[in-house]
């Protein structure tokens, strides 16, 4: 298999200037750069950065997936919109990283399989597009893209469900709402990061419906109601930072936040992961018994369809007299595999005709001469046997 290795990397809040435009060259003369934008593909030789110093520097987002089977997203996002200490109740370990770089807290999800598999580059904005939507949720105050970077890093370190002892006594991070009904990015990063869909079903047994007010109440109403209850030095203050030139872009993203308040406390959930990792095997196994019953019933299902197929060939056959056994003698003489398969097929037909007659032995003798006449064709009467007319 040859090697292939995806580098992505997007600049959302601001664009590169000119001169971490040139710096950010030095790192690949062949790259497709933009000011906002670096991709790079390698089928041989290597990336000679530090994805997670450009993400320090100079980028939000990047992907990256190599076709043995890792895949790495990272996002970047200022601390004023994701708390570190939030962020790390959902990562710190292998699979879910978590760390502070300046005034921003980076994330950083990995998923490995050892059974390889490309993941697909459409050529057009890049695979981080579909992702890279779970950064503004997390801006907004939506935790589910945490909960879902620990779901994978978990299924990842307990394959198969496999619960082991100590993890009865570690419970989960408390589950975000709506996470039945994940958003199209969200969903993105479920499948980028293998999140298990079992393991996902379950976790989502016990994970609220999203606030009925967020879906129902007036955003203008809660805007007017969020206005009126600051102070005029307070007012003061959000328009001179909305105003501002080349002030910060979550500005607008940070008051949206104050005016819809909600969310959950960070912390540790009520169940503990050994219940989950349970909860998601018992959800495969029962899905795995249903597959098996389906399984069964296709399976007798087309053998009660070749059982009414034979039916209806061995009525056309009763009425057909001698015309059978000549097409038989005729098949043979043709001295090929797929003649002498027809025969042989013809020939089973024969005997469960026989059979229903009343009659097998006018069939056994009629069958024994036809092997004692063609003795000399080996490949024919190798067929007779596994068919067993003997």
């Amino acid at each position: 298999m040859s090697e292939y290795q995806y580098y992505e990397f997007l600049a959302l809040d601001r664009p590169l200037t000119d001169d971490e435009f040139a710096e950010v060259r030095t790192f690949s003369t062949r790259a497709e750069i933009s000011r906002t934008r670096f991709v790079n593909e390698y089928q041989w030789g290597d990336f000679h950065g530090d994805p997670a110093a450009l993400m320090d520097r100079w980028f939000d987002a990047h992907l990256y997936f190599a076709n043995w089977g890792t895949r790495i997203l990272m996002l970047r996002l200022p601390s004023a919109l994701l708390d570190l200490s939030t962020a790390h109740w959902y990562g710190d370990g292998d699979g879910a990283l978590v760390r502070s770089s300046g005034k921003n807290v980076v994330l950083e999800w990995h998923s490995e399989d050892e059974g390889g598999g490309e993941y697909w580059v459409d050529g057009g904005e890049g695979p981080l597009a579909a992702l890279v939507g779970v950064r503004a949720e997390l801006a907004a105050g939506d935790l589910r893209p945490l909960y879902l970077g620990w779901l994978a890093a978990l299924g990842a370190s307990r394959y198969g469900h496999a619960a082991e002892a100590g993890d009865a006594d570690v419970f989960e991070p408390r589950v975000p709402p709506g996470l039945n009904r994940l958003t199209g990015a969200q969903r993105a990063l479920a499948e980028f990061l293998r999140v298990d869909a079992d393991l996902l079903d379950a976790a989502a047994e016990t994970s609220a419906a999203l606030g009925k007010a967020a879906v129902d109440e007036d955003e203008g109403a809660l805007v007017d109601r969020w206005i009126k209850g600051l102070s005029a030095r307070q007012k003061d203050e959000a328009l001179r930072r909305l105003l501002r030139r080349g002030g910060d872009p979550h500005v607008r993203t940070e008051m949206l936040r104050a005016v819809r308040p909600g969310g959950i406390e960070p912390g540790p959930g009520t169940r503990t992961v050994f219940s989950l990792l349970q909860a998601g095997t018992e959800r495969a196994q029962a899905r795995e018994r249903e597959r098996q019953r389906e399984l069964v019933q296709e399976r007798a299902r087309r053998e009660e369809d070749a059982r009414r197929g034979r039916e209806r060939r061995i009525d056309a056959l009763a009425d057909r007299g001698e015309r059978p056994w000549a097409e038989v003698n005729a098949l043979i003489a043709m001295k090929t595999a797929r003649h002498y398969d027809e025969a042989v097929a013809l020939l089973t037909d024969l005997e469960a005709l026989s059979r229903r007659g009343g009659d097998p032995s006018a069939f056994a003798t009629r069958l024994a001469d036809l092997r004692i006449a063609h003795q000399r064709k080996p490949n024919l009467i190798e067929r007779l046997d596994r068919a067993e007319l003997r």
